[in-house]
């Protein structure tokens, strides 16, 4: 074992995982859509690391932005004005959706949501936040609390006033969609009315959902769905809240995956691709009003490194690029380039029971079976029956690609700079690695 990793596994603890026995991977550099280990093998970046390398590994301009504010100033208070914090704040407010004009910069995504939370709850005088249950917000204490998905189990009881609603996941409908249109769930408006029936509407301060489902199974809601929710906040006087810390910044082929479906939210929550990572940064972006109200108070939250100048002149450099080079508009071209190759991957393995999504995000729901959807491994699991799933991913990382995925989704989201030739790269190795999945397909399971 090298240095680097004695000392990792000694002296350090990783995030979300068993870190005795863990084998991490030693990285030592990067370029573009590929980084390279301590022995030199270079692997192509299907997962931009955790979906937030927007413009792959050391970008010129965006590492001599870091560079040239580095030589200016390091650090400042947030008490004080930056230029770079101050440019970001504009720069937001010109391409975020709507009447989002005012913005508080973060550490990252989960102090976003955590800003996001505070400020609905003072906004309007109410305490219960609707989620979903396989959203993910954030991995402090309030946004794992506001999260659905198996991550919070391990840290509960969360904060007070979480009430949580089902996902339009229409290929594992929990009331059965049939496909022939949203049910009451996937539809969005039944669901959350009959939720707020039982909850108190007086009493919600805002709906808080993912735009798209990210890492818990790439979920694009069905269209429509956005737009019932955001007419059910309106009726009730309640805050829609939409998380696209994953998703933001070109993503899925526009600039907000909210961009889709022309809705607007109150609050929107960013970060990863923002600055695609290189420096710890997030933002909660606010609406006229809701910025006006928070210039007239105490705010009684915040960060030592909110505004931090080395952050936010990576964030400048970012957005200028996506406006600059089309990356957005180059997103939603290999998105459209994807497709097609993904079907046929689809028509070649019987284990893919699903392909969904848009730009650069996509996810293969892996199953044992077409007919009864038996997931190749269960939801949430982590014991032996996770193996197979397991086995794919490291097929996957043993030909040269870093995989993107859980439980039974395999991934794609490379770096939005991504080319056709290396997207074909990596559909190969996925190919390839889908062969061992169908070896698990049973062919004598019957629907029910």
């Amino acid at each position: 074992m090298n240095t680097v990793l004695h000392d990792d596994h000694d002296f350090l603890l990783r995030p979300w995982t068993i870190n005795d026995g863990a084998k991490p991977l030693h990285i030592t550099g990067g370029q573009g859509v590929r980084c390279w280990d301590a022995d030199g093998r270079k692997y192509l970046d299907f997962s931009s690391q955790l979906t937030n390398l927007n413009m792959g590994h050391q970008h010129p301009r965006v590492v001599e932005a870091i560079q040239k504010q580095a030589g200016r100033l390091c650090t400042i208070g947030p008490q004080h004005a930056n230029g770079p914090a101050s440019t970001l704040g504009r720069l937001l407010a010109e391409v975020t959706p709507g009447k989002l004009t005012r913005s508080f910069l973060t550490p990252g995504g989960s102090e976003a949501n955590e800003a996001a939370i505070k400020t609905a709850r003072a906004y309007t005088g109410r305490d219960k936040i609707i989620t979903r249950y396989m959203g993910y917000h954030g991995g402090t204490y309030g946004a794992l609390s506001a999260s659905g998905e198996a991550r919070r189990l391990d840290n509960e009881p969360g904060i007070p006033g979480v009430v949580r609603m089902f996902d339009p996941y229409t290929y594992r409908c929990p009331v059965g969609c049939t496909g022939d249109g949203p049910c009451g769930v996937c539809g969005g408006e039944q669901h959350l009315e009959q939720i707020l029936t039982y909850e108190g509407a007086e009493n919600v301060a805002a709906v808080m959902m993912e735009t798209v489902t990210g890492g818990n199974g790439y979920i694009y809601p069905p269209n429509g769905y956005l737009q019932n929710i955001r007419r059910v906040c309106n009726r009730h006087g309640i805050l829609l809240i939409l998380d696209e810390v994953l998703v933001g910044f070109g993503r899925t082929g526009a600039w907000f995956a909210c961009d889709h479906w022309s809705v607007e939210p109150d609050i929107l929550t960013v970060a990863k691709g923002m600055n695609s990572g290189y420096v710890p940064l997030g933002a909660m972006v606010v609406s006229e009003e809701i910025g006006a109200f928070l210039a007239q108070r105490f705010i009684s939250f915040g960060h030592t490194y909110s505004m931090h100048p080395l952050a936010c002149a990576s964030a400048v450099a970012t957005i200028e690029l996506l406006r600059d080079e089309g990356i957005v508009e180059h997103a939603a071209e290999m998105g459209a380039y994807l497709e097609p190759r993904l079907r046929e991957l689809a028509d070649a393995h019987p284990s893919v029971g699903e392909i969904r999504g848009r730009g650069l995000l996509w996810g293969l729901e892996l199953v044992r079976n077409r007919d009864t959807r038996e997931p190749l491994s269960p939801y949430n699991e982590r014991g032996p029956a996770a193996a197979p799933f397991k086995e794919v991913q490291a097929a996957i990382l043993e030909r040269g690609v870093l995989p993107h995925g859980r439980w039974n989704s395999l991934g794609i989201a490379p770096p939005l700079i991504i080319e056709r030739d290396e997207l074909d790269e990596g559909l190969a190795v996925y190919d390839e690695a889908l062969a061992i999945a169908d070896r698990y397909y049973d062919v004598r399971v019957t629907p029910s």
